[in-house]
Protein backbone atom coordinates (compact mmCIF):
# COMPACT_ATOMS: atom_id res chain seq x y z
CA UNK A 1 0.00 0.00 0.00
CA UNK A 2 1.25 3.48 -0.81
CA UNK A 3 0.92 5.78 2.19
CA UNK A 4 0.47 9.56 2.05
CA UNK A 5 3.76 11.38 1.65
CA UNK A 6 3.56 13.09 5.00
CA UNK A 7 2.89 9.77 6.75
CA UNK A 8 5.92 8.13 5.16
CA UNK A 9 8.08 11.13 6.00
CA UNK A 10 6.92 11.21 9.62
CA UNK A 11 7.54 7.48 9.94
CA UNK A 12 11.11 8.02 8.76
CA UNK A 13 11.60 10.85 11.24
CA UNK A 14 10.24 8.74 14.09
CA UNK A 15 12.53 5.87 13.12
CA UNK A 16 15.58 8.14 13.21
CA UNK A 17 14.56 9.53 16.60
CA UNK A 18 14.05 6.07 18.06
CA UNK A 19 17.48 4.95 16.94
CA UNK A 20 18.99 8.07 18.46
CA UNK A 21 17.38 7.73 21.89
CA UNK A 22 17.20 3.95 22.07
CA UNK A 23 13.59 3.78 23.21
CA UNK A 24 10.02 3.96 21.90
CA UNK A 25 9.17 7.34 23.40
CA UNK A 26 8.10 10.20 21.13
CA UNK A 27 7.39 13.83 21.88
CA UNK A 28 6.44 17.08 20.21
CA UNK A 29 8.98 19.73 19.30
CA UNK A 30 9.47 23.30 20.38
CA UNK A 31 9.13 24.80 23.86
CA UNK A 32 6.02 22.80 24.81
CA UNK A 33 7.90 19.51 24.51
CA UNK A 34 10.40 20.73 27.12
CA UNK A 35 7.61 20.76 29.73
CA UNK A 36 7.33 17.08 30.61
CA UNK A 37 3.83 16.39 31.95
CA UNK A 38 4.38 12.65 31.85
CA UNK A 39 4.01 9.82 29.40
CA UNK A 40 0.86 8.83 27.48
CA UNK A 41 0.58 5.27 26.20
CA UNK A 42 -0.99 5.02 22.74
CA UNK A 43 -2.01 1.52 21.65
CA UNK A 44 -3.35 1.28 18.09
CA UNK A 45 -4.49 -1.84 16.24
CA UNK A 46 -2.67 -2.04 12.92
CA UNK A 47 -0.32 -0.51 10.38
CA UNK A 48 -2.08 -2.19 7.45
CA UNK A 49 -4.57 0.65 7.08
CA UNK A 50 -2.99 4.03 6.32
CA UNK A 51 -5.52 5.83 8.51
CA UNK A 52 -4.11 4.29 11.71
CA UNK A 53 -0.63 5.54 10.83
CA UNK A 54 -2.09 9.00 10.40
CA UNK A 55 -3.89 8.64 13.74
CA UNK A 56 -0.64 7.74 15.45
CA UNK A 57 1.18 10.74 13.99
CA UNK A 58 -1.68 13.06 14.96
CA UNK A 59 -1.85 11.79 18.55
CA UNK A 60 1.89 12.11 19.07
CA UNK A 61 1.74 15.64 17.69
CA UNK A 62 -1.22 16.75 19.82
CA UNK A 63 0.17 15.35 23.06
CA UNK A 64 3.60 16.78 22.26
CA UNK A 65 2.10 20.26 21.95
CA UNK A 66 0.65 19.83 25.43
CA UNK A 67 3.98 18.82 26.95
CA UNK A 68 3.53 15.04 27.15
CA UNK A 69 5.84 12.35 25.89
CA UNK A 70 4.24 9.37 24.17
CA UNK A 71 4.76 5.66 23.81
CA UNK A 72 3.13 4.70 20.50
CA UNK A 73 2.67 1.01 19.73
CA UNK A 74 0.89 -0.91 16.97
CA UNK A 75 -0.44 -4.41 17.62
CA UNK A 76 -0.46 -5.85 14.08
CA UNK A 77 -4.10 -6.90 14.59
CA UNK A 78 -2.97 -9.27 17.37
CA UNK A 79 -4.96 -8.88 20.58
CA UNK A 80 -2.45 -10.76 22.72
CA UNK A 81 0.27 -8.43 21.46
CA UNK A 82 -1.85 -5.39 22.27
CA UNK A 83 -2.50 -6.64 25.80
CA UNK A 84 1.25 -7.13 26.30
CA UNK A 85 1.87 -3.60 25.02
CA UNK A 86 -0.72 -2.17 27.42
CA UNK A 87 0.77 -4.08 30.34
CA UNK A 88 4.21 -2.67 29.49
CA UNK A 89 2.78 0.86 29.36
CA UNK A 90 1.15 0.37 32.76
CA UNK A 91 4.34 -1.04 34.28
CA UNK A 92 6.44 1.80 32.89
CA UNK A 93 4.30 4.43 34.64
CA UNK A 94 2.29 5.96 31.82
CA UNK A 95 -0.29 8.42 33.14
CA UNK A 96 -3.01 7.53 30.64
CA UNK A 97 -3.82 5.05 27.90
CA UNK A 98 -5.29 5.83 24.48
CA UNK A 99 -6.59 2.54 23.11
CA UNK A 100 -7.68 1.84 19.54
CA UNK A 101 -8.62 -1.73 20.34
CA UNK A 102 -7.87 -4.72 18.12
CA UNK A 103 -11.04 -6.30 19.51
CA UNK A 104 -13.87 -4.60 21.36
CA UNK A 105 -13.78 -7.31 24.03
CA UNK A 106 -11.04 -9.08 25.96
CA UNK A 107 -9.37 -6.07 27.60
CA UNK A 108 -11.17 -6.29 30.96
CA UNK A 109 -8.24 -7.70 32.95
CA UNK A 110 -5.55 -5.41 31.60
CA UNK A 111 -7.71 -2.31 32.02
CA UNK A 112 -8.41 -3.34 35.63
CA UNK A 113 -4.65 -3.05 36.15
CA UNK A 114 -4.74 0.42 34.61
CA UNK A 115 -7.56 1.42 36.94
CA UNK A 116 -5.64 0.09 39.95
CA UNK A 117 -2.75 2.33 38.88
CA UNK A 118 -5.21 5.27 38.69
CA UNK A 119 -4.65 5.74 34.97
CA UNK A 120 -7.10 7.50 32.68
CA UNK A 121 -8.27 5.26 29.82
CA UNK A 122 -9.66 6.67 26.56
CA UNK A 123 -11.27 4.36 24.02
CA UNK A 124 -10.14 5.72 20.65
CA UNK A 125 -12.57 5.36 17.74
CA UNK A 126 -13.50 1.80 18.77
CA UNK A 127 -15.65 1.27 21.86
CA UNK A 128 -14.12 -1.07 24.45
CA UNK A 129 -16.79 -3.37 25.82
CA UNK A 130 -17.34 -5.40 28.99
CA UNK A 131 -15.32 -3.21 31.36
CA UNK A 132 -16.04 -0.41 33.82
CA UNK A 133 -12.44 0.79 33.49
CA UNK A 134 -12.76 2.91 30.37
CA UNK A 135 -13.25 6.55 31.29
CA UNK A 136 -14.09 8.25 27.99
CA UNK A 137 -14.66 7.49 24.34
CA UNK A 138 -13.62 9.65 21.37
CA UNK A 139 -15.14 8.64 18.04
CA UNK A 140 -17.17 9.60 15.01
CA UNK A 141 -20.89 9.06 14.56
CA UNK A 142 -20.43 5.60 13.11
CA UNK A 143 -24.10 4.95 12.45
CA UNK A 144 -24.04 8.14 10.41
CA UNK A 145 -21.05 6.75 8.46
CA UNK A 146 -23.24 3.85 7.34
CA UNK A 147 -26.15 6.16 6.53
CA UNK A 148 -23.85 8.21 4.28
CA UNK A 149 -22.70 5.05 2.50
CA UNK A 150 -26.24 3.81 1.96
CA UNK A 151 -27.41 7.24 0.83
CA UNK A 152 -24.63 7.47 -1.75
CA UNK A 153 -25.65 4.12 -3.27
CA UNK A 154 -29.34 5.08 -3.29
CA UNK A 155 -28.56 8.37 -5.03
CA UNK A 156 -25.98 6.94 -7.45
CA UNK A 157 -28.45 4.27 -8.59
CA UNK A 158 -31.38 6.71 -8.64
CA UNK A 159 -33.50 4.47 -6.42
CA UNK A 160 -36.03 7.14 -5.51
CA UNK A 161 -36.74 7.73 -9.18
CA UNK A 162 -37.74 4.12 -9.67
CA UNK A 163 -36.28 1.79 -12.25
CA UNK A 164 -34.29 -1.30 -11.55
CA UNK A 165 -34.09 -3.86 -10.28
CA UNK A 166 -30.41 -3.33 -9.49
CA UNK A 167 -28.03 -5.92 -8.10
CA UNK A 168 -26.03 -5.25 -4.97
CA UNK A 169 -23.72 -7.20 -2.66
CA UNK A 170 -23.05 -6.35 0.96
CA UNK A 171 -19.83 -6.32 2.96
CA UNK A 172 -19.30 -5.46 6.63
CA UNK A 173 -16.18 -5.02 8.74
CA UNK A 174 -14.69 -7.39 11.27
CA UNK A 175 -17.19 -8.95 13.65
CA UNK A 176 -14.98 -8.22 16.67
CA UNK A 177 -15.04 -4.46 16.00
CA UNK A 178 -18.03 -2.81 17.67
CA UNK A 179 -18.13 -0.18 14.90
CA UNK A 180 -18.76 -2.76 12.18
CA UNK A 181 -22.32 -3.39 13.31
CA UNK A 182 -22.97 0.35 13.53
CA UNK A 183 -21.70 0.99 9.99
CA UNK A 184 -23.80 -1.88 8.66
CA UNK A 185 -26.96 -0.93 10.53
CA UNK A 186 -26.67 2.67 9.37
CA UNK A 187 -26.28 1.66 5.73
CA UNK A 188 -29.07 -0.92 5.90
CA UNK A 189 -31.46 1.63 7.37
CA UNK A 190 -31.28 3.22 3.91
CA UNK A 191 -30.93 0.11 1.74
CA UNK A 192 -33.16 -2.46 3.43
CA UNK A 193 -36.48 -0.99 2.20
CA UNK A 194 -35.22 -1.22 -1.39
CA UNK A 195 -34.11 -4.81 -0.82
CA UNK A 196 -37.47 -5.66 0.71
CA UNK A 197 -39.43 -4.27 -2.24
CA UNK A 198 -37.20 -5.88 -4.86
CA UNK A 199 -35.64 -2.69 -6.21
CA UNK A 200 -32.28 -3.97 -4.95
CA UNK A 201 -31.47 -7.65 -5.44
CA UNK A 202 -28.75 -9.45 -3.49
CA UNK A 203 -28.15 -12.40 -5.79
CA UNK A 204 -25.93 -14.19 -3.24
CA UNK A 205 -28.74 -14.03 -0.65
CA UNK A 206 -26.18 -12.92 1.94
CA UNK A 207 -27.89 -10.04 3.73
CA UNK A 208 -27.39 -10.53 7.47
CA UNK A 209 -24.51 -8.95 9.35
CA UNK A 210 -23.21 -12.38 10.36
CA UNK A 211 -23.06 -13.48 6.71
CA UNK A 212 -21.19 -10.46 5.38
CA UNK A 213 -18.51 -9.67 7.98
CA UNK A 214 -14.87 -9.56 6.91
CA UNK A 215 -12.44 -11.14 9.37
CA UNK A 216 -9.72 -8.77 10.54
CA UNK A 217 -10.85 -6.05 8.14
CA UNK A 218 -8.76 -7.95 5.58
CA UNK A 219 -8.72 -6.62 2.02
CA UNK A 220 -7.62 -10.06 0.82
CA UNK A 221 -10.59 -11.73 2.52
CA UNK A 222 -12.95 -9.20 0.91
CA UNK A 223 -11.37 -9.76 -2.51
CA UNK A 224 -11.69 -13.53 -2.19
CA UNK A 225 -15.34 -13.33 -1.10
CA UNK A 226 -16.18 -10.95 -3.96
CA UNK A 227 -14.54 -13.31 -6.42
CA UNK A 228 -16.57 -16.26 -5.11
CA UNK A 229 -19.82 -14.31 -5.28
CA UNK A 230 -19.19 -13.21 -8.87
CA UNK A 231 -18.27 -16.76 -9.90
CA UNK A 232 -21.23 -18.43 -8.18
CA UNK A 233 -24.09 -15.96 -8.55
CA UNK A 234 -23.50 -13.61 -11.46
CA UNK A 235 -22.33 -15.32 -14.62
CA UNK A 236 -23.64 -13.05 -17.37
CA UNK A 237 -25.60 -10.91 -14.88
CA UNK A 238 -24.13 -7.51 -14.04
CA UNK A 239 -23.28 -6.37 -10.52
CA UNK A 240 -24.48 -2.78 -10.08
CA UNK A 241 -23.34 -1.84 -6.57
CA UNK A 242 -21.34 -2.98 -3.55
CA UNK A 243 -21.72 -1.75 0.01
CA UNK A 244 -18.16 -1.74 1.35
CA UNK A 245 -17.43 -0.41 4.85
CA UNK A 246 -13.93 1.00 4.32
CA UNK A 247 -11.43 1.94 1.65
CA UNK A 248 -9.03 -0.95 2.21
CA UNK A 249 -11.80 -3.50 1.65
CA UNK A 250 -13.08 -1.49 -1.29
CA UNK A 251 -9.76 -1.74 -3.07
CA UNK A 252 -9.78 -5.51 -2.61
CA UNK A 253 -13.33 -5.69 -3.96
CA UNK A 254 -12.35 -3.47 -6.89
CA UNK A 255 -9.49 -5.82 -7.73
CA UNK A 256 -11.95 -8.72 -7.85
CA UNK A 257 -14.51 -7.01 -10.07
CA UNK A 258 -11.83 -5.77 -12.47
CA UNK A 259 -10.46 -9.31 -12.70
CA UNK A 260 -13.99 -10.39 -13.67
CA UNK A 261 -13.94 -7.95 -16.58
CA UNK A 262 -15.65 -4.85 -15.18
CA UNK A 263 -14.22 -1.60 -16.54
CA UNK A 264 -15.22 2.05 -16.80
CA UNK A 265 -18.98 2.56 -16.86
CA UNK A 266 -19.59 -1.13 -16.09
CA UNK A 267 -17.85 -0.90 -12.71
CA UNK A 268 -20.28 -1.23 -9.79
CA UNK A 269 -20.94 1.72 -7.52
CA UNK A 270 -18.53 1.29 -4.59
CA UNK A 271 -18.63 2.91 -1.17
CA UNK A 272 -15.74 3.30 1.26
CA UNK A 273 -14.53 5.00 4.42
CA UNK A 274 -11.43 6.80 5.74
CA UNK A 275 -10.53 8.82 2.63
CA UNK A 276 -7.25 6.96 2.25
CA UNK A 277 -5.05 8.58 -0.38
CA UNK A 278 -5.02 5.56 -2.70
CA UNK A 279 -8.82 5.50 -2.67
CA UNK A 280 -9.12 9.25 -3.17
CA UNK A 281 -7.06 8.81 -6.32
CA UNK A 282 -9.43 6.03 -7.41
CA UNK A 283 -12.38 8.38 -6.85
CA UNK A 284 -10.68 11.03 -8.97
CA UNK A 285 -10.17 8.37 -11.67
CA UNK A 286 -13.84 7.31 -11.50
CA UNK A 287 -13.18 3.77 -10.25
CA UNK A 288 -14.26 4.07 -6.60
CA UNK A 289 -17.42 6.09 -6.27
CA UNK A 290 -17.41 7.20 -2.68
CA UNK A 291 -15.68 7.35 0.67
CA UNK A 292 -16.50 8.80 4.08
CA UNK A 293 -14.01 11.33 5.44
CA UNK A 294 -13.34 11.14 9.15
CA UNK A 295 -10.94 13.96 9.97
CA UNK A 296 -8.61 12.13 12.34
CA UNK A 297 -6.83 15.39 13.16
CA UNK A 298 -9.98 16.42 15.03
CA UNK A 299 -10.28 12.98 16.63
CA UNK A 300 -6.73 13.23 17.96
CA UNK A 301 -7.49 16.71 19.29
CA UNK A 302 -10.60 15.43 21.07
CA UNK A 303 -8.77 12.47 22.64
CA UNK A 304 -5.84 14.60 23.78
CA UNK A 305 -8.15 17.26 25.24
CA UNK A 306 -10.09 14.62 27.16
CA UNK A 307 -6.88 13.14 28.51
CA UNK A 308 -5.26 16.42 29.51
CA UNK A 309 -8.44 17.64 31.19
CA UNK A 310 -8.79 14.40 33.16
CA UNK A 311 -5.15 14.55 34.28
CA UNK A 312 -5.13 18.24 35.21
CA UNK A 313 -8.50 18.54 36.92
CA UNK A 314 -10.25 20.11 33.97
CA UNK A 315 -13.49 19.22 32.25
CA UNK A 316 -13.23 16.74 29.37
CA UNK A 317 -15.34 17.73 26.37
CA UNK A 318 -18.34 15.40 26.15
CA UNK A 319 -21.39 15.65 23.87
CA UNK A 320 -22.99 12.20 24.33
CA UNK A 321 -23.80 10.58 27.66
CA UNK A 322 -26.48 8.13 26.56
CA UNK A 323 -25.65 6.27 23.38
CA UNK A 324 -22.55 4.18 24.10
CA UNK A 325 -23.30 1.42 26.58
CA UNK A 326 -20.41 -1.03 26.61
CA UNK A 327 -22.34 -3.71 28.49
CA UNK A 328 -21.16 -2.52 31.90
CA UNK A 329 -21.53 1.26 31.78
CA UNK A 330 -22.50 4.13 29.52
CA UNK A 331 -19.17 5.60 28.44
CA UNK A 332 -19.07 9.42 28.24
CA UNK A 333 -18.30 10.24 24.62
CA UNK A 334 -17.17 13.01 22.31
CA UNK A 335 -18.80 12.38 18.95
CA UNK A 336 -17.52 13.93 15.71
CA UNK A 337 -19.37 14.08 12.40
CA UNK A 338 -18.19 12.31 9.23
CA UNK A 339 -18.39 13.83 5.74
CA UNK A 340 -19.51 12.12 2.53
CA UNK A 341 -16.93 12.42 -0.28
CA UNK A 342 -17.24 11.61 -3.98
CA UNK A 343 -15.85 12.94 -7.24
CA UNK A 344 -17.89 16.14 -6.96
CA UNK A 345 -16.35 17.34 -3.69
CA UNK A 346 -13.13 15.48 -2.89
CA UNK A 347 -11.01 18.50 -3.77
CA UNK A 348 -12.99 20.99 -1.69
CA UNK A 349 -13.25 18.67 1.32
CA UNK A 350 -9.83 17.01 1.38
CA UNK A 351 -7.54 19.51 -0.33
CA UNK A 352 -9.49 22.53 0.89
CA UNK A 353 -9.12 21.41 4.50
CA UNK A 354 -5.40 20.78 4.12
CA UNK A 355 -5.76 17.05 4.81
CA UNK A 356 -4.03 16.32 1.49
CA UNK A 357 -2.23 18.55 -0.97
CA UNK A 358 -3.36 18.98 -4.57
CA UNK A 359 -0.16 17.23 -5.67
CA UNK A 360 -0.93 14.21 -3.49
CA UNK A 361 -4.40 13.63 -4.91
CA UNK A 362 -3.28 14.55 -8.44
CA UNK A 363 -5.64 17.48 -8.86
Amino acid sequence: MRYPRFVRLSALIVAVVLVAVGCSDSSGDGDDAATDKGRIGIALPTTVSARWLIDGDNLVYEFGKMGYTTDLEYADDDQAKQIAQLEAMISSGARALIVGAVSSTGLTAVLAKAAAAKMTVIAYDRLIRETADVDYYATFDNTRVGVLQGTYLAEALGLKAGGGPYTIELFAGSADDNNSQMFFDGAMSVLRPYISDGTLVVRSGQTSFEEVTTAGWSSAVARQRMTRILDEYYGSARLNAVLSPNDDLTRGILTAVKAAGYRGATLPKLTGQDAELESVRLIAAGEQGHTVFKDTRKLAQAASQMTDAALTGGEPQINDTAQFNNGVKVVPTYLLQPVSVDKSNYESVLVGSGYYSADQVGS
